[in-house]
């Protein structure tokens, strides 16, 4: 069942593999929770990257960062390490089926998704060939045929904004993340 904008989030406490736990809604915050696919994911890299070179606009906009990954946290730990926001580990998939976020065919055989595809596999070609990027385990935890999703939650745990991938590279932007958030009702925390 997918949520849409003004669904409630029921509240939660998220224990990220690269830092301490933190609760979703968040009080005085805005929280974009993120589902990307796997851990080593050269789409999902090439995403968070964006992410990671804007973060302080991100902070500074009164946004938290949580992104959500079906990959144990063994495995997600060593892809992880330098993002400046929490990585969590989702191998089961619970939090992918309280959300609606969906696999498919469709993730990586879209032609939509295509030139991300190169562009992101060359990429990290290259960070590899450089030792800066490990390579994903050639049987990721969850499959390789995760769609993308984003929520944008309230303080007090209404759903501003959602977005579900129709393909594997179908993500907001850092610019699309910084416009709805400027939209987002007021609300109080619970």
């Amino acid at each position: 069942m997918r949520l849409a904008p003004g669904s409630d989030v029921p509240a939660r406490e998220l224990t990220p593999v690269n830092g301490p736990a933190l609760s979703v809604p968040a009080p005085g915050r805005l929280v974009h929770l993120q589902f990307r696919r796997f851990a080593g994911c050269p789409i999902c890299n090439l995403h968070l990257r964006s992410f990671t070179v804007r973060h302080a606009e991100i902070e500074a906009a009164g946004i938290r960062e949580v992104v959500v990954f079906h990959s144990s946290a063994d495995e997600l730990r060593e892809h992880v390490a330098d993002l400046p926001f929490a990585a969590i580990g989702d191998p089961e998939k619970r939090l992918y089926a309280e959300f609606g976020v969906e696999s498919a065919r469709r993730a990586l055989l879209d032609p939509r998704v295509w030139w991300t595809i190169l562009r992101s596999v060359t990429v990290e070609t290259w960070r590899l060939a450089r030792g800066r990027a490990k390579a994903p385990k050639s049987r990721p935890d969850g499959g390789r045929l995760g769609l993308p999703a984003d929520f944008l939650v309230g303080p007090g745990g209404r759903l501003a904004a959602a977005k579900y991938g129709e393909h594997a590279g179908d993500h907001w932007s850092v610019d699309d993340l910084l416009a709805l958030a400027a939209q987002a009702p007021a609300e109080t925390p619970r």
